[in-house]
Parts: C-alpha cells; structure tokens; sequence
C-alpha cells in the first residue's frame, strides 16, 4: 500500500511502514534541515510546508501517518491546544486531507497530555471529527517503549482508524517481556565529546556527600529537596512575599536562612527563591507543600547535614542547589543511576530504563557509572531509528530525536492494523 508522511521528521513512520512493505508517495517536514536529512535517508522529494500545498496535489494514498506537533497540548508548553497560532490548526489540516483522500487507514501521534488536554474537549473534538464527520472508524491507547522491548519510558498517545473495518475492539500489541536492558543500547563514543562537564562533575561530588552522611535507617525525600529552603523563614502559608509588606518580610530570613533585615524590597527579593517571587496572593498547595516540607526536613537533620549545606550555597546555579532523588529504596550511589540537570533541580533515576528523550539538550540523559551523556547515536537506538543519518549539530540531533516517533511502537501497531506485505 501506498503511505504518506505528515510532519515527517527524522522518519520514525516511514522506516516502520516500509519495513511492513508498504511504499511512501509523499512526506511532508517543515524545518530545512530534517527535510533535506529526510530525502538524503529515503530518496523521496519533501514538501516543507503542508499548510500551503492544495491537498489535490497530494499522491492518493491508503494510510496517511502523523505525529502532528506536539507542543500545543504538552504540558511542558502552554497548553493552549487547537488555538494555538502557530500549530493548533494543524489537525484540521489533517482531516481536510484524509476528507479529500479517504484513504483506508491512519495512524497519528502526540504527547499523552492530548487525551486529557483541556479537560478531555481536545480529544472529544478530534474524535468526533474522525468518527462522526469522516466515518473512520477509531481507537486510540498511551503506549511507552518501555513495555515492548525498548527500556525508554516514553509515554505517547496514538490514534488509529479505518474506513474499511470496524477497529473499535482494535487488538494493541500485547506487552512484550523483554530481557533487553539500558546496557544493551549503549554504544560508547570513540573519545571524550560526551563526557559530563566538570563542574557538573563537582556538582553532583556535592550530594554524593550528602547522601554519604545521611542517615542510611531514615528515608530520603520523596519530595524535590530544595536546599535554599533550609534555614529560610520567609512567608509562604497565608500569604507571598508579593503579598507581604517590606516590614513584615525584613523581620524574616530569605536563601539559606540569610537576614532580610535591613534591605530595600529590591534586595530583599533579590535573596528569595525565585519560585517565591511570584506576583501572586497565594502560592499553590503543592509549592506550600514543597517549602514546609523541606524546612522541617532540615530542622530535623540540620546538625548532619550542615556541612554539606554549606558548600551547595556555594553552587553559582540554582537548579543545581535542588535534588530529586527518585529512587526510594535503592542504593544511595548517584554514580550506579542516571543523572539529569534539569531547571527543577538534579534528578537520579534508577538505571532500569532510559527517561523520555526531550528537545532541549541540556536535560539529556547521563550514564552516572560512565559520567558522560547518551550520544545521539544511542538516542536513535532507543527510538528504533538505527542506521539513518543524524542532524550533524549534537543540539540538533537530540532535539529532533525528542520530537520523533518511536518507529517500532509504530512497527507493531500497524502491523496489527494493515498487514505486512513483505516476505
């Protein structure tokens, strides 16, 4: 059968649906350079920019495939979903063209957040749109590589439909019991490129140590330890520090439990967290949460771990003063884990698979016993994309593999769907 491939990018459909036998006749990439990646990796000619072809000019076609973007209904965005101005049309778009086309089958992709997306209206409105408008037949399912052989935890939501069947009891691929670990899917760089900066290195020296004279009877955190929490009395229950007078806040202790008597408001501010800086009345329950529980954490343990305190104040930034530890339970050794330096603090994960690629590079993943980040060429091993040619530019390869579809998750589904005609 003949496919086409809507916001193609690195082509995780087309290498799953040529894999089944079936023939690509059109894609479409907006951005130059994956679109020029594209045709080098699969000799066929892309458009760049769909919102501006006549639909009629597009090949006729059996599957239509898409990994619409994401940004519109992710939770990492603003969430402003089919109203977002530059990509929120986009699926209407899509149904313009499978109205005019009718092709048999398709297979679209997105963030999780899609199904639940402004209180679940984005998914009705798609849904009824497909079903009701187009007549397809329709299903949809949250799939991770994870749970198919893949140990990336990548939650996607995929939407299936038919013209030709009824799918509504649709058979998804069966969870597949897997001995493939993490360790399977590393190919270790030639030289040094990839190794975590040093003082990244420094950084994650601190909380070892803090891990090292902690307690090891008492549980870490399950909450987000942020240390300039410790020490500091600013308000935070009723009411902000916006919401504070100048007078009430001088009598109060800011970053570290440093004196805000004496300063203007400016410098005041200027020594408070920078998520209690907000222009508000009240801060949300999970923040009061947050805060209260990191002060009575250091009141309790402030006498072990002071030391330690002392030298993360000393750390220039202030994502790397905060800590999640998610791995109750599991053996106190950042170096045996993997390691992200994300804007909401230094995340430890177990090792047992690798966490969602993502489009900004400096939250890529860090191999904790090789101290040095996954390469691009492991990021595409785990999105099922081996052996195509990769955005030359590191940013730019990892970026475009956060974007990019799972090719094998793809693989399976349309397997079950249309069939494989290769031998």
């Amino acid at each position: 059968m003949k496919f086409i491939d809507l916001f193609a990018g690195l082509g995780g459909f087309h290498i799953a649906l040529n894999k089944l036998g079936h023939d690509c006749v059109f894609s479409s990439e907006k951005k130059e350079q994956l679109a020029n990646l594209y045709e080098d990796n699969y000799k066929i000619k892309v458009n760049r920019d769909i919102t501006k072809i006549d639909i009629a000019e597009i090949p006729s076609h059996d599957i239509l495939c898409a990994g619409f973007p994401c940004q519109p209904f992710s939770k990492a965005g603003f969430q402003e979903g089919l109203n977002d101005k530059s990509n929120g049309s986009l699926f209407d778009k899509i149904s313009d063209i499978l109205k005019f086309h009718k092709p048999k089958y398709f297979i679209l992709e997105n963030v999780r957040n899609l199904e639940n997306h402004n209180e679940g209206k984005t998914w009705k409105y798609i849904y009824q749109k497909l079903n009701n408008d187009l007549g397809y037949s329709v299903s949809s399912k949250i799939l991770s590589p994870h749970k198919y052989g893949i140990p990336q935890h990548r939650e996607r939501f995929f939407i299936i439909g038919s013209l030709v069947e009824d799918i509504t009891n649709f058979s998804w691929p069966k969870i597949i019991n897997s001995k493939k670990t993490l360790r399977d899917f590393l190919i270790d760089p030639p030289n040094g490129k990839f190794n975590l900066e040093l003082n990244k290195q420094g950084v994650l020296e601190i909380w070892q140590e803090f891990l090292n004279i902690f307690p090891r009877e008492d549980k870490l955190p399950s909450w987000p330890i942020w240390s300039m929490e410790f020490g500091a009395t600013y308000p935070f229950e009723d009411k902000t520090p916006f919401a504070s007078s100048s007078i009430a806040l001088g009598k109060t202790k800011g970053n570290f439990g440093i004196s805000l008597k004496g300063m203007n408001r400016v410098e005041k501010f200027k020594n408070l967290p920078s998520y209690a800086k907000e222009k508000r009345q009240e801060f949300p329950k999970w923040k009061k949460h947050f805060i209260r529980s990191n002060r009575e954490f250091y009141l309790k343990y402030y006498k072990i771990i002071d030391p330690v305190v002392d030298k993360i104040k000393k750390l220039k930034i202030p994502s790397h003063q905060k800590f999640e530890w998610n791995i109750q339970g599991g053996e106190r050794n950042i170096y045996k884990h993997l390691i992200q330096f994300r804007g909401s603090g230094v995340r430890v994960k177990k090792a047992n698979y690798f966490p969602s690629l993502v489009t900004v590079k400096t939250q890529t993943p860090i191999i904790g016993w090789k101290l040095r980040y996954i390469t691009p060429q492991e990021g595409a091993k785990i999105q099922s994309l081996n052996m195509i040619k990769l955005p030359k530019n590191d940013s730019a390869a990892y970026g475009a593999l956060g974007n990019a579809v799972n090719a094998k998750l793809v693989y399976i589904i349309m397997k079950n769907l249309v069939g494989k005609t290769n031998p």
